[in-house]
């Protein structure tokens, strides 16, 4: 934002004040957060334009829209301590839409009492957190061909998922690529229909920005700059913001392996803790960074389709995209589209990450892959501004 220019008009006058009389905080990587009495007295209810999206592309009424953020919020808070409870018993969790309540799995029956008594449900499975990581990593190790576009530990299925494209699935590479993987642990085969590329576009006349003939948007503000994807650009690359005066460069970059940058924010550029709602809902105040589990809500910002809504599928996928595999991922069913990349994903008011890639598109549907916030801000010692 420039000190020159007129606020956005997305920036409403209420959000300004409350920017103005709550005070401002900083969020380090965990998500934790020291607010002004202000801000931590007060729990926004969440906004009719959130509602709206929420019953249009999770198909839901407003009345289940209101209760679900409700619960996904209470079961960000048990996670944490749950998993403490379920100690290397742990085999992951995910949020229940049905029930409302966090599901953690457990390799031993002991620690049922100490998790149950967090307020989440349990499960028993037969492989642990540790192990399934542990088999991702030996996957993560293995050259995956073209035909295979992804994996991730999967806690549902206790195994980790491979997804091999369909019209690949009886090429040599792509079967013998599998046959590896499932020597390195417990692997579960899936197909998709679609192969991911990332939401990177050509100048066309979240916010945008333009870096030589790419156009991405902007993920969350940092102390000094933002964060967002790193296909985007190399670390050096000139950035202009939306009305396109310049911004700042690119400081660090990685992709692929990874995809997340982050950009020096100058020249009467400032950062708020803001995710657009471009009319569709509120603009969103970021009060923190607490990853939502598997399974709960989620929301994207981006300057081409806006904002769009849907679930946490999967966390830790490998996607594999056409320039080479990005580890550590979160995949969700929320559209995107070209020019998207970089944008917010928020959950409620919490920061989850910026926008990867995927396929399809907002029209017809799709899935969207992100790059988690907090493995950002602890990669480059950043930290989130917040409200």
């Amino acid at each position: 934002m420039k000190e020159t220019t007129v606020l956005r008009a997305a920036l409403s006058a209420a959000l300004l004040l409350t920017l103005t009389t709550a005070g401002l905080t900083e969020a380090v990587a965990d998500g934790t957060s020291t607010p002004s009495p202000a801000t931590a007295a007060r729990q926004d209810p969440a906004s009719g334009g959130l509602l709206t999206a929420m019953e249009r592309d999770l198909g839901i009424t407003r009345t289940e829209a209101a209760a679900r953020l409700a619960a996904e919020r209470a079961a960000r808070q048990v996670e944490r301590s749950a998993e403490r409870a379920a100690g290397d018993s742990y085999g992951g969790s995910w949020f229940d839409s049905a029930s409302g309540k966090l599901v953690v799995a457990l390799t031993r029956n002991g620690a049922r009492k100490a998790v149950e008594a967090t307020g989440a449900r349990v499960t028993l499975v037969k492989h642990s957190e540790r192990q399934l990581n542990a088999t991702m990593k030996r996957v993560d190790a293995l050259h995956a061909p073209a035909g295979v576009a992804g994996w991730h530990v999967d806690s549902k299925t206790n195994s980790v998922t491979v997804d091999v494209v369909a019209s690949h699935k009886d090429d040599n590479d792509v079967r013998s690529f599998v046959a590896r993987a499932r020597k390195a642990g417990p692997v579960t085969v899936g197909q998709t229909d679609h192969t991911p590329r990332t939401f990177a576009a050509g100048t066309v006349g979240g916010d945008p920005y333009y870096t030589g003939n790419v156009r991405c948007s902007i993920g969350f503000s940092v102390s000094g700059g933002f964060v967002t994807a790193g296909h985007c650009a190399q670390p050096g690359a000139a950035v202009n913001g939306w009305d396109h005066t310049y911004i700042g460069n690119f400081q660090g970059s990685s992709f692929p392996d990874n995809d997340y940058a982050w950009v020096s924010v100058g020249s009467g550029w400032w950062t708020v803790p803001v995710v657009l709602g471009w009319g569709t809902v509120s603009d969103q105040l970021v009060r923190g960074s607490a990853e939502a589990p598997v399974g709960a809500s989620i929301c994207r910002s981006g300057s081409t389709s806006h904002w769009h809504c849907g679930t946490v599928l999967a966390k830790n996928e490998t996607v594999n995209y056409s320039q080479g595999a990005v580890h550590e991922m979160t995949k969700t069913s929320v559209c995107a589209e070209p020019g998207d990349s970089g944008g917010s994903f928020i959950s409620g008011d919490q920061a989850q990450g910026v926008t990867s890639g995927g396929w399809g598109n907002c029209s017809s549907g799709g899935e969207t892959w992100y790059q988690p916030v907090n493995e950002i801000l602890n990669r480059f010692g950043l930290r989130l501004h917040t409200a």
